[in-house]
């Protein structure tokens, strides 16, 4: 099993002399993942990027054409303009969002997969209205794929919890030194609660192994709240682990939603790190559900470890369903208890509501240490981030709705307040801008990511552009809600209203036929769909307005 495809430091000198003249990409969160856990050799036997003919291989039977079992294509995506400027038998250098490069890419071949297709091989659908990988895949992968070998310059640098991140050459050791045999590994996503330090060590006994919990790490720059709010977690969970069981790491592999093939994908990845079991959850390796539905069936993950279990050299065992035994005080197997006898946990989406809300954890349900950890990074409602954001036409009302709101904010004085509107951030931030779909959808992007920093802080920002796409909405909607609250308003002010107003003169202007582009006119506006209220300023007076917003926001939890 190959350690690295780390460079020699000599020719790393060498090699970044040539640097200046190739062209680069600076990877993304997912990406930059793949490219780490590459040049550590965690995927082996892939020393760089799957071709077009392994790729192939891999959708129709998880296996590379030499008959190396992987469930998953592994391959550098990118966009057009970029294709332009490679060709079979180039370089590429790979750099980490700072511009640093990590590696060098020697490009074997260039294609452009049928996406459906693929979503189709490792999601078991191209539906992305039932299936959030699907969708994240479609928005996220570039058109075009490279494969080849890596020429690996430096690892990704992280600066955070060093004792936790090791290579899978590393793990290894450390599991001989432990004198484990037979391992057990983990690989959770969110944080871990009493009862899962019961599935964990009833699994590591069944098994007969020590326990390597690697929960995922998939934040390789940027590192946000979450993610050291999951790391204290994780510690927190650790110290009621029995000493001498358990290590605990942290494993940079990205979560795609593929169900089945992605935790295959996983029991092998730890298998690079000496797992001999792993620990299948019910939901293991699926996306977050959509409409209120799983994405695969019940037993399919398991099912599919199982079938390849003798291939792949990992073991996987059940997650034991248990209950909270409310007579017995403890955890029992769920078929062994009648429903009057059991607690029921709350789910993910419950819990959450919980700790916005300020109310009370069972003490059954997790640790004191892990409650507190959730308290500080979930706190009230009123106490978190918000954004308020606007949308709707030009004259709508949506500016002078966002100042009565930053006033009444700044007179509560409880969190700083930033107003971002449309026509300031048209000056200040994207004045290089035009207003063609791509460009109208950039500046809203702009916006997203600048209130995303200032609700992350827990601080308020309010929002007034158009935003005339839903495209650009539901991005930001889903960025910033990640971080705090996100209240969507949609100004439906009629365009009949809008041009009778006509503050800026647009409208008259579009008229004459001196501007284009004017939404409403000859430029869409896409009516939000998921609006948290909508208000028609026309014969509402702005102070009427602003209280109907506040009340909405009164009665969420995000003022008092």
């Amino acid at each position: 099993m190959p350690s690295s495809v780390l460079l020699p430091d000599a020719e790393v000198r060498e090699l970044r002399a040539a640097l200046p003249q190739l062209p680069y990409l600076n990877l993304g969160r997912r990406a930059l993942c793949d490219l780490e856990l590459l040049m550590q050799g965690a995927f082996a036997p892939l020393s760089g990027y799957m071709n077009q003919t392994q790729y192939q291989s891999v959708l129709e039977s998880m296996h590379l054409p030499d008959g190396s079992l992987i469930p998953l294509p592994v391959c550098l995506d990118f966009s057009a303009t970029l294709a332009e400027k490679l060709e079979p038998g180039g370089r590429l250098v790979l750099n980490d969002q700072e511009g640093f490069p990590l590696a060098v890419l020697e490009v074997e071949d260039l294609w452009q997969p049928d996406k459906r297709a693929e979503a189709r091989a490792v999601f078991g659908t191209d539906d992305a209205s039932v299936h959030a990988g699907v969708r994240r895949f479609f928005e996220e992968t570039g058109a075009w794929y490279a494969g080849g070998t890596i020429l690996g310059l430096h690892l990704p640098m992280h600066h955070d919890s060093m004792d936790l991140r090791r290579s899978p050459e590393e793990w290894r050791a450390v599991m001989q030194r432990q004198g484990w045999a037979r391992v057990l590994g983990a690989h959770p996503h969110g944080a871990l609660h009493r009862v899962d330090r019961e599935i964990l060590l009833r699994a590591a006994r069944r098994a007969d192994a020590g326990l390597l919990l690697l929960p995922a790490a998939d934040q390789p720059f940027l590192v946000d709240a979450d993610h050291f709010h999951k790391v204290r977690c994780h510690r927190a969970f650790y110290e009621h682990l029995p000493e001498g069981l358990a290590e605990l790491g942290l494993l940079p592999l990205a979560c795609r939603g593929a169900g089945p093939r992605e935790a295959l994908f996983q029991a092998l990845t730890l298998r690079s790190c000496g797992c001999t079991h792993f620990l299948v959850e019910p939901d293991q390796g699926e996306p977050r559900p959509l409409n209120g539905g799983r994405a695969y069936a019940p037993g399919a993950v398991f099912d599919l470890l199982e079938k390849y279990a003798p291939e792949s050299g990992v073991e996987p065992v059940p997650s034991d369903a248990l209950r909270f035994h409310s007579r017995k005080k403890c955890f029992v197997p769920a078929q062994d208890t009648s429903l009057d006898e059991v607690e029921t946990p709350p789910t993910s989406e419950e819990l959450d509501i919980l700790l916005e809300h300020g109310r009370e954890i069972p003490s059954w349900f997790t640790f004191p240490e892990v409650l507190d950890e959730m308290r500080r990074a979930h706190p009230p409602r009123h106490e978190q981030g918000l954004c308020v954001f606007f949308t709707g036409l030009s004259g709508a009302g949506k500016s002078t709705l966002a100042k009565i709101l930053y006033v009444r904010f700044m007179e509560q004085g409880t969190r700083p307040v930033t107003l971002l509107d449309g026509d300031i951030v048209r000056r200040n931030l994207s004045s290089e801008l035009g207003f063609s779909r791509e460009h109208r959808v950039l500046n809203v992007t702009r916006i997203g990511f600048v209130a995303s920093e200032i609700v992350k802080n827990r601080g308020i920002a309010i929002c007034a552009p158009i935003a005339p796409y839903e495209e650009a909405r539901r991005a930001n909607r889903e960025l910033i809600s990640q971080y705090g609250g996100y209240v969507e308003v949609h100004v439906s002010t009629s365009l009949a209203t809008c041009e009778a107003r006509d503050r800026k003169g647009l409208y008259a202007k579009a008229k004459a036929g001196l501007k284009k582009g004017v939404t409403g006119v000859d430029d869409p506006f896409e009516p939000p769909q998921h609006a948290d209220l909508a208000l028609d300023t026309a014969g509402l007076a702005p102070e009427d307005a602003a209280r109907k917003i506040l009340l909405l926001l009164e009665q969420k939890g995000y003022v008092r």
